[in-house]
């Protein structure tokens, strides 16, 4: 595995800080990414998305959804079982997990439902107003009088 060193690159930077800790977080994290449960992240509308978690056999009380320093993070812990019951194939995983997802900033989590062993998250972009592109008009009958001009109405 090769790695890589940013100090180059933070030493003629300023402000570019989250990218490099992103940048930082994807080359040292494993090679073996964690694949449970399994998820999909949907794109709504502009700024509209939707994470979908499967998580059979979780009931709403097992599941939490949290969001902490820009990051979403889901997890999932089951009540301890009967030990009474006696399995001859278990395929269904109740394992405990936590998922974590980055978010951009200005992302907020707008809700969650759970609903046929699937766990839906939507989350908005909500730009701020004073970051939005804003049109500007264009004014083409401005009187303009110059700065020490005096004008000749005013002297006669």
């Amino acid at each position: 595995m090769r790695t890589y060193d940013f100090a180059p690159l933070y030493r003629s930077t300023v402000g570019f800080d989250q990218i490099a800790n992103m940048m930082d977080r994807v080359l040292s994290a494993e090679t073996a990414t964690p694949s449970y449960p399994p998820y999909n992240i949907e794109k709504l509308d502009d700024d509209a998305y939707r994470i979908s978690i499967a998580v059979a056999g979780f009931s709403e009380a097992d599941l939490s959804v949290e969001v902490r320093e820009k990051a979403l993070i889901v997890s999932a812990r089951k009540a301890e079982e009967d030990e009474a019951k006696s399995y001859l194939h278990r395929g269904i995983a109740t394992r405990a997990f936590e998922r974590r997802f980055h978010l951009a900033d200005h992302v907020q989590v707008t809700g969650a439902e759970h609903v046929d062993g699937m766990l839906h998250i939507e989350l908005e972009r909500q730009v701020p107003e004073a970051l939005k592109p804003r049109q500007i008009q264009i004014a083409s009958d401005v009187k303009r009088v110059e700065k020490d001009v005096v004008d000749a109405k005013a002297v006669n």
